[in-house]
């Protein structure tokens, strides 16, 4: 097990949440749940990088932290860098602001040691506390709060990516034991009408949104329903038996060349009987009832043609979003790290929380939409081009970080993170 003296057994608590609660708090709270996470870790699970779209834990806990320096703390022209030489090793991919290590390659930074970079971390926010009670800084203020929902984003990516690299190794490690769940009868599915006409999306400027979120713009909904859960592991086994994977006309192009090469015919983590699936608490049975995660978009699409169905778009998705609390769901505060069979109840069921539900829509820009000023330009417009949008956050998402406007993105192929589906419907 990683000792560290602020390294506990805790999971994160939400932040923010508090009516009242300072930004300095806030980011206390936020830096202490990044470190809460390697409760259960050894140092050396700390520097694998299982395959290139990933990263090794020690590198997220640097970065988050060269986010604070690279764009706040270094404003101040008296400010000495903790190391200039790692401000390359731990840039991810802004250019604006210099060169980085090649994400390939983060594996094989044996060098700085976790210690160093836990001692990083402190140095920098020691800072960072001093400068957050000096007086009105709206500037300030404004970067800090996107550092700290940009390490929210890092503490989900840590979790996904120590999942992949323990799957990877054969003994199927254990990263932290999953509380019981009392048995849930499955939740029969059913289409609810959704909402017709001219309606507002986006985010509407109260509150933290990252700029994709914006601006709040029209849409036209056309007449449609929309599943009132995901799709879950039963269905999805009964796809795979009905020879889904083995149905090109199911499949988009691009999709169908991609289970071919990669050999796919079930979804990441799970047994070739369908019978487990690999956890964060280690080799499972699977659930029947749960919702079904680790598929990319390919297969997400795939199975809705062959339910006689769709993807529903962003639109639609966010404006059914919107009546429901996203502060309530199966988020990284329940500890349990898996997604949960969803509980009778009417209405849309597992909006929130769970898994990352794929949506048709390509991830592009809403209209009138500007990349800000600066290096912080590249944070998200650059990456408008060939991903598509999930909604709503998973298992392993902080709760307060997530919104009913809230974009995430990734390629059509990927597959590691807590991806599923909710189906939807033309009427």
């Amino acid at each position: 097990m990683l000792e560290s003296e602020n390294a506990g057994d805790a999971l994160p608590a939400p932040v923010a949440t508090a009516s009242g609660e300072s930004l300095r708090d806030a980011y206390q709270r936020v830096r202490q749940a990044s470190l809460s996470l390697l409760a259960g870790l050894a140092p050396e699970d700390t520097v694998a990088q299982s395959m290139p779209e990933t990263s090794p834990v020690k590198w997220h806990l640097a970065h988050t932290t060269w986010f604070f320096e690279q764009f706040l703390l270094s404003r101040a022209s008296d400010y000495r860098l903790f190391n200039a030489e790692w401000m390359v090793l731990f840039n991810s991919y802004y250019q604006s602001v210099g060169p980085m290590h090649a994400r390939p390659q983060r594996g094989l930074l044996t060098r700085p040691t976790l210690s160093e970079v836990l001692e990083y971390r402190e140095r920098v926010d020691e800072r960072m506390l001093q400068i957050l009670v000096a007086g009105d800084d709206a500037e300030r203020d404004a970067l800090t709060t996107l550092g700290l929902n940009h390490e929210q984003q890092h503490q989900e990516l840590l979790l996904t990516d120590i999942k992949h690299l323990f799957w990877l190794n054969p003994l199927r490690p254990v990263y932290r034991e999953r509380p019981d769940i009392p048995p849930v009868r499955g939740l029969a599915m059913q289409f609810i009408n959704g909402r017709e006409g001219i309606v507002e999306t986006g985010h509407d400027g109260n509150g933290f949104g990252f700029d994709c979120e914006s601006p709040r713009h029209r849409e036209l909904l056309h007449p449609h329903a929309l599943a009132n859960r995901p799709v879950n592991n039963a269905e999805y086994a009964e796809f795979i038996r009905a020879g889904g994977y083995r149905t090109p006309t199911l499949w988009m192009s691009e999709g169908w060349n991609t289970v071919c090469e990669r050999g796919w015919d079930r979804p990441l983590y799970w047994s070739e009987d369908l019978q487990q699936e690999f956890s964060l608490a280690g080799v499972r049975e699977i659930d029947p009832a749960a919702p079904v995660s680790h598929v990319s978009f390919y297969e997400a699409d795939a199975f809705a043609r062959w339910a006689g169905a769709r993807l529903p778009t962003e639109a639609e998705w966010e404006v059914a979003a919107r009546a429901i609390d996203p502060m309530i769901g199966n988020y990284v505060e329940s500890g349990i790290l898996h997604p949960c069979a969803p509980a009778p109840a009417g209405g849309l069921q597992q909006m929130f929380g769970d898994v990352w539900e794929w949506t048709s829509s390509p991830y592009i820009n809403y209209p009138g939409y500007r990349a800000p000023s600066g290096a912080l330009g590249e944070y998200n417009g650059k990456f408008m081009c060939g991903q598509y949008v999930l909604r709503g956050g998973s298992c392993v998402t902080p709760a307060d970080h997530m919104r009913a406007t809230y974009r995430n993105f990734f390629a059509p192929a990927d597959r590691w993170q807590f991806m599923g589906l909710r189906l939807g419907k033309d009427r």
